[in-house]
Protein backbone atom coordinates (compact mmCIF):
# COMPACT_ATOMS: atom_id res chain seq x y z
CA UNK A 1 0.00 0.00 0.00
CA UNK A 2 1.43 3.32 -0.68
CA UNK A 3 2.59 5.45 2.35
CA UNK A 4 3.66 8.90 0.86
CA UNK A 5 1.02 11.55 -0.85
CA UNK A 6 3.10 11.53 -3.74
CA UNK A 7 3.25 7.30 -3.84
CA UNK A 8 -0.80 7.58 -3.97
CA UNK A 9 -0.69 9.99 -6.38
CA UNK A 10 1.16 7.97 -8.80
CA UNK A 11 -1.31 4.80 -7.57
CA UNK A 12 -4.25 7.39 -9.08
CA UNK A 13 -2.52 8.14 -12.38
CA UNK A 14 -1.59 4.23 -13.01
CA UNK A 15 -4.99 3.59 -12.76
CA UNK A 16 -6.27 6.49 -14.63
CA UNK A 17 -3.43 5.68 -17.29
CA UNK A 18 -4.05 1.84 -17.12
CA UNK A 19 -7.81 2.75 -18.65
CA UNK A 20 -6.94 4.51 -21.03
CA UNK A 21 -4.64 2.46 -22.39
CA UNK A 22 -7.06 -0.44 -22.08
CA UNK A 23 -9.51 1.10 -24.36
CA UNK A 24 -6.95 2.17 -26.88
CA UNK A 25 -5.89 -1.48 -27.19
CA UNK A 26 -9.30 -2.92 -27.51
CA UNK A 27 -10.15 -0.62 -30.12
CA UNK A 28 -6.92 -1.67 -31.67
CA UNK A 29 -7.53 -5.29 -31.18
CA UNK A 30 -11.13 -4.79 -32.76
CA UNK A 31 -9.82 -2.88 -36.13
CA UNK A 32 -7.39 -5.62 -36.59
CA UNK A 33 -10.00 -8.62 -35.88
CA UNK A 34 -11.96 -6.55 -38.75
CA UNK A 35 -9.35 -7.02 -40.75
CA UNK A 36 -8.88 -10.59 -40.23
CA UNK A 37 -12.50 -11.50 -40.83
CA UNK A 38 -12.34 -9.91 -44.28
CA UNK A 39 -9.09 -12.42 -44.75
CA UNK A 40 -10.45 -15.19 -44.16
CA UNK A 41 -14.15 -14.76 -46.05
CA UNK A 42 -12.04 -13.97 -49.02
CA UNK A 43 -13.19 -10.35 -49.07
CA UNK A 44 -10.49 -9.03 -50.25
CA UNK A 45 -12.07 -5.26 -50.86
CA UNK A 46 -13.81 -5.25 -47.51
CA UNK A 47 -10.07 -6.36 -46.23
CA UNK A 48 -8.29 -3.38 -47.90
CA UNK A 49 -10.95 -0.97 -46.26
CA UNK A 50 -10.35 -2.45 -42.57
CA UNK A 51 -6.90 -1.92 -43.01
CA UNK A 52 -6.64 0.93 -44.44
CA UNK A 53 -8.45 1.88 -40.35
CA UNK A 54 -6.61 -0.79 -38.69
CA UNK A 55 -3.02 0.17 -39.90
CA UNK A 56 -3.31 4.21 -37.85
CA UNK A 57 -4.61 2.28 -35.00
CA UNK A 58 -1.75 0.01 -34.37
CA UNK A 59 1.19 2.35 -35.40
CA UNK A 60 -0.98 4.78 -33.32
CA UNK A 61 -0.43 2.17 -30.44
CA UNK A 62 2.98 1.69 -30.87
CA UNK A 63 3.37 5.48 -30.47
CA UNK A 64 1.97 5.37 -27.04
CA UNK A 65 3.42 2.57 -25.66
CA UNK A 66 0.41 0.55 -25.81
CA UNK A 67 2.18 -1.89 -27.79
CA UNK A 68 6.01 -2.37 -29.26
CA UNK A 69 6.65 -0.34 -32.77
CA UNK A 70 8.11 -3.81 -33.93
CA UNK A 71 4.73 -5.51 -33.18
CA UNK A 72 2.98 -3.17 -34.67
CA UNK A 73 5.16 -3.46 -37.99
CA UNK A 74 5.21 -6.90 -37.91
CA UNK A 75 1.41 -7.20 -37.52
CA UNK A 76 0.60 -4.57 -40.59
CA UNK A 77 3.40 -6.51 -42.39
CA UNK A 78 1.49 -9.84 -42.20
CA UNK A 79 -2.11 -8.32 -42.54
CA UNK A 80 -0.88 -6.57 -45.62
CA UNK A 81 0.84 -10.19 -46.84
CA UNK A 82 -2.03 -11.66 -46.20
CA UNK A 83 -4.02 -9.30 -48.19
CA UNK A 84 -2.16 -9.53 -51.15
CA UNK A 85 -2.54 -13.41 -51.31
CA UNK A 86 -5.75 -12.75 -51.65
CA UNK A 87 -4.82 -10.75 -54.84
CA UNK A 88 -4.22 -14.02 -56.34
Amino acid sequence: MANTSSAKKATRKIARRTAVNKSRRTQMRGSVRTVEEAIANGDREAALKAMARAEPELMRAAQRNIIHRNAASRKVSRLTHSIAKLAQ
